[in-house]
């Protein structure tokens, strides 16, 4: 499912957040960046880190939320993870990804690229999905998510 995380990081001039893209892989939630990126400068200074999650849909009465805390590390850019991050967002067909986006923004073999990695030291869920209009709307663990 391709959710957004958020990011929140530390600074001089106090907390930073930023909308990420990411994957979980190898016990780790991955996030892109490249080695100029403010996420990357303020996670060299200060690794400590928080990544949030959250899915929500009214109609189906779903809020789940997902908190991840720890220290990350900035890791050299992997074209093949990066690849697989990006399809989760942009889809399978790589023919059908925008080249201005792919050639500008998000370029797969470009060296300066780099992946924010967090494998979390805790973690924090919390399901407060609630009854819209009653017991047919509502969600409960078990239930499809789709």
């Amino acid at each position: 499912m391709p959710l957004m995380a958020n990011l929140a990081t530390m600074c001089a001039e106090g907390p930073r957040n930023a909308p990420v893209w990411f994957i979980w892989e190898d016990d780790a939630i991955w996030m892109l960046s490249d080695r100029d990126g403010s996420s990357v400068r303020r996670l060299e200074e200060d690794p400590r880190c928080a990544v949030e999650i959250v899915r929500f849909d009214r109609g189906k009465g779903i809020l789940l939320h997902l908190g991840m805390r720890g220290t990350a590390t900035v890791e050299p850019m992997r074209p093949e993870l990066f690849g697989r991050l990006l399809e989760k967002y942009l889809g399978a067909d790589r023919s059908k990804w925008n080249s201005w986006f792919i050639g500008n923004i998000a370029r797969i073999d470009d060296p300066s690229g780099r992946l924010i990695r967090l494998e979390p030291q805790s973690f924090y869920t919390n399901n407060v999905s609630y009854f819209w209009t009653g017991p047919d709307l509502a969600w409960s663990p078990g239930m499809p998510l789709s």
